[in-house]
């Protein structure tokens, strides 16, 4: 039952977004402390959002008999995935408000967007809106937690949001027509695989191309060579996708990563000057 509750909290996602915005919150230029602290929440935000989604989905996984799903197998209770949903958005709400009130409140916000679309919203064409809302609020949670609250550079947090309307299409292109059985049309089921797969590296690299041109003066060597390396990781996702469903999502946190390390290079906290 212990290894069902982990792996319906989806730990792959859980864990990168944690370690990225983690290694964010030391670019920006937290300490240890402050780190562990940004760390402890998105952790505890990401596992409830990880939970609810299994918990709300737990009918429809049944229906389709996916053998991805712990509550669908049976490995997992679907009230004790509820339950532990709960306690980890009640333990995430002091976490973030102690980094910062109002960094807190950008961080909680975010969380209850993806909420939402667990609980609904994914079935609409707004279906990207909560992770665009969501990616977005991470940059601004983690430079709102340091002294003095400095926002984000603007590149930065619309950067965020591109990598989040990435990651939704990515993660949800292998699910297409088992939701569109379902009944569920957001945005990408709208759009059709077809689509979605030509457009995944389109945020990508946008968001990539902006932490890339953003910063004032011309781009530096290591900013071409992010730039080369996103476009490769989004192509060989999309050239793997067929045989790996889960390739093009891989390949959405792999540029994530790449974004953090963009900012990395760029000897700077990745606030406003």
């Amino acid at each position: 039952m212990l290894s069902g509750l982990v792996k319906a909290c989806h730990p792959g996602p859980t864990a990168a977004v944690t370690v990225l915005v983690a290694t964010l919150a030391v670019v920006a230029g937290h300490g240890a402390a402050g780190t562990a602290l940004v760390a402890a929440a998105v952790l505890v935000g990401q596992l409830s959002v990880g939970w609810s989604n299994d918990a709300a989905d737990a009918a429809r996984d049944a229906a389709a008999e996916r053998a991805d799903k712990p509550i669908a197998t049976g490995a997992a209770d679907v009230r004790t995935v509820r339950a532990a949903a709960l306690a980890a958005l009640l333990l995430c709400v002091p976490l973030s408000l102690a980094v910062g009130p109002l960094a807190g409140a950008v961080h909680l916000a975010g969380v209850g967007g993806a909420w939402a679309y667990n609980l609904g919203v994914k079935a609409t064409r707004l279906s990207w809106l909560p992770y665009a809302v969501g990616f977005a609020a991470l940059p601004v949670f983690v430079t709102l937690g340091l002294p003095g609250q400095p926002w984000p550079r603007w590149w930065v947090v619309l950067a965020a949001a591109l990598l989040g309307c990435g990651a939704h299409l990515a993660n949800v292109l292998p699910d297409i027509p088992a939701d569109l059985a379902a009944g569920v049309r957001g945005w990408p089921q709208r759009l059709g695989a077809a689509r979605v797969r030509a457009a995944v590296p389109l945020p990508l690299l946008a968001a990539t191309a902006l932490l890339v041109f953003g910063p004032p003066g011309p781009p530096e060597g290591t900013g071409w060579a992010g730039l080369v390396l996103a476009a490769v990781l989004t192509g060989a996702g999309v050239l793997l996708g067929g045989r790996s469903p889960r390739a093009p999502f891989l390949a959405a946190v792999a540029v994530a990563a790449v974004a953090v390390l963009l900012l990395l290079a760029d000897g700077a906290a990745p606030t406003a000057r």
